[in-house]
């Protein structure tokens, strides 16, 4: 009797590629499964190269937005696995500059290393300038600077990875985000789901707000994430 290969699929067990202490917050861990790479906090997947429609689309309608600038001037505030800069990248002109602004040095490490196919070259690019910092520290420093604002920092307005995280979405953060948007910027903010109570706040700080739904896969399906793109009023 012949043998018959099974027809049982094949698990393929989640590897653990390295952890990283965020400064002030909790752990985070980088995973590959077959393919695929995600950054997990606790039970939470924080972000994955399976879901990454809404971090592009970040990208793409703020420099739809932003379309009149002669040399855009961007920051972004973290790399994540750099869908955002990507993207971003691509739109822009020769004469662009975005900032990267990333607190955590193992997000840079691994985009370097495990994830270099996936980086693309992207944080070599002549146009990108890294900065190792908070974002929030960067965006007080800098009046007048920036074209676009461009914020994916933990799950959204609600601390999850870091409770310092909550200054860049409080009332006196996004006032600096307010003064360091040059005329006709635009501070655009994601979010894993709506918070009324956030575009709220953008409101009460002098801005315009256009709240936009966008699933996270980049097929158009996956759950509903949220940017808000703040203008000032």
């Amino acid at each position: 009797m012949g043998l018959h290969p099974s027809t049982e699929p094949v698990l393929i067990a989640r590897e653990l590629l390295g952890t990283a202490q965020v400064p002030g917050g909790e752990e985070l861990k980088l995973y590959r499964h077959d393919r695929d790479f995600m950054i997990v906090l606790g039970h939470n997947e924080l972000m994955s190269t399976r879901m990454n429609g809404s971090e592009i689309a970040l990208a793409t309608q703020s420099c739809a937005r932003i379309a009149h600038a002669k040399r855009p001037r961007l920051l972004i505030g973290g790399y994540g696995m750099g869908f955002t800069l990507r993207a971003a990248l691509a739109d822009l002109g020769p004469d662009a500059q975005v900032t990267v602004a990333e607190l955590v040095p193992e997000i840079v490490a691994w985009a370097r290393g495990p994830m270099a196919e996936l980086m693309a070259g992207c944080l070599d690019d002549p146009r990108v300038e890294l900065v190792m910092a908070d974002v929030a520290d960067v965006i007080e420093a800098d009046r007048g600077c920036y074209d676009a604002i461009l914020l994916d920092v933990d799950n959204g307005p609600d601390g999850l990875v870091r409770e310092d995280n909550n200054r860049i979405y409080s009332r006196r953060g996004l006032l600096a985000a307010r003064a360091a948007l040059r005329p006709g910027g635009v501070l655009a903010v994601w979010s894993v789901a709506k918070d009324a109570a956030f575009a709220a706040r953008l409101t009460k700080a002098g801005f315009r707000v256009d709240e936009v739904g966008v699933r996270a896969r980049s097929n158009g399906k996956g759950p509903m994430h949220v940017i808000w793109f703040a203008t000032p009023a």
